[in-house]
């Protein structure tokens, strides 16, 4: 059976079930969806975009985002792998839901690329179907609802368990040349979210983390605080509560706790700007560190993979000719890559500071203060959950 006839009997299937409008049509394979209206009519042999529901919605989010790189890092081998189509196309979805007959909760085949999150991904039986996620950790929370659709997803690709097999029985302090940089993967905020029962942040032995964070309801679902369809922050709904909140870019103020955070004698900052705080403190050990227990000056580009580049000139800025991947940090010791893998974690779930804010800081707290066992850091105000 081809592929384009598996979706549309998913597609039929998804209609009947009331996941989509009765009679709606809906493009899922054709490469330039976002570039195409709602009433266009698809080249021979793709389906047709005639009548699809929140279309309009949808075309401006980042899962309609046919230009965007991770819906093209691999259109030159011309598949995608089966560790990276779950999240990044809609036949590799449906795979690891099993919409496509083969077994759920694992992707079988390589996925075709030129593809998006198109509607089918999430609306058909097998997704309405399920309500567990299991994590990286292999810790699996059940009972999501809804909810378990966008975490499948949003989860991160690395765990505490990982990063403890990478560093078994070596020294904490020694450069280990076959060390390389572990990346916990983007837009993770459903491990964020459950925190210690999901288990992505790096969590130190001997400490406590929290669990899921409890906000109050009803905005404990994903959809309650993100447009369905747009995935846009709800930020009017916030400000409902929350009065210093004007706009989007004000959801940064908010605070419910008097606890300083991060030692600054300012409980006026919102939480958000405690947790940026505390990031700059652990880069700022982790800069420490590299030089003077590694041997190897260290910086950080959010937008370079793989993040952490050998700093050449020692002059503390990701200069363009060093935020390359042959540059990439090459000194890595057990200590240095887990607080590195924390920093990453934190930092890439720009989110972290609504999803989970508790954890985020324990796990800032906790990096700073174990690199504080051989270089000098600023936590003696600084207040851990």
């Amino acid at each position: 059976m081809s592929f384009q006839s598996t979706i549309l009997k998913l597609l039929a299937a998804s209609i009947l079930c009331g996941g989509i409008t009765a009679g709606a049509a809906l493009l899922v394979s054709a490469p330039h969806a976002q570039d195409a209206a709602p009433s266009a009519v698809s080249p021979p042999g793709m389906l047709s975009t005639v009548e699809v529901p929140f279309y309009a919605e949808w075309i401006g989010s980042p899962h309609a985002r046919r230009a965007a790189e991770p819906f093209n890092h691999w259109n030159k081998e011309g598949a995608i792998p089966v560790g990276c189509a779950r999240c990044h196309s809609t036949p590799g979805f449906l795979d690891y839901l099993g919409a496509d007959g083969t077994v759920p909760g694992v992707v079988d085949h390589p996925a075709p690329v030129g593809t998006v999150i198109t509607c089918v991904a999430c609306h058909n039986t097998k997704a309405r179907a399920l309500t567990s996620v299991t994590f990286p950790s292999g810790l699996t929370v059940q009972n999501q609802g809804a909810d378990a659709r966008c975490m499948a997803c949003h989860q991160g690709v690395e765990s505490t368990s990982n990063v403890n097999k990478a560093i078994a029985n070596l020294d904490d302090d020694k450069v280990e040349p076959k060390l390389q940089f572990i990346n916990v993967h983007y837009a993770a905020a459903g491990a964020m979210l459950f925190g210690t029962m999901a288990r992505v942040g790096y969590e130190y032995p001997g400490k406590i983390y929290i669990g899921r964070f409890q906000h109050r309801e009803p905005y404990n679902r994903c959809t309650a605080c993100h447009e369905t369809h747009t995935t846009a922050i709800k930020f009017n709904d916030c400000a409902a509560c929350h009065r210093e909140v004007v706009d989007k870019t004000s959801l940064h103020k908010i605070r419910v706790s008097r606890d300083d955070r991060d030692g600054n004698n300012d409980i006026s900052e919102g939480v958000a700007q405690e947790i940026d705080h505390l990031r700059e403190r652990l880069l700022a050990a982790i800069t420490a560190y590299a030089k003077t227990v590694a041997g190897k000056p260290i910086v950080y580009e959010i937008d370079a993979y793989p993040y952490f580049f050998v700093d050449t000139n020692a002059n503390g800025v990701a200069d363009k000719d060093e935020a390359r991947f042959p540059n990439r940090y090459n000194a890595w010791t057990p200590r240095l890559l887990k607080a590195a893998y924390n920093y990453q974690f934190i930092t890439k779930d720009r989110g972290a500071f609504a999803h989970n804010p508790t954890y985020a800081v324990e796990l800032l707290y906790d990096s700073i203060n174990d690199l504080g066992a051989k270089v000098s850091v600023d936590l003696v105000k600084a207040k851990r959950p």
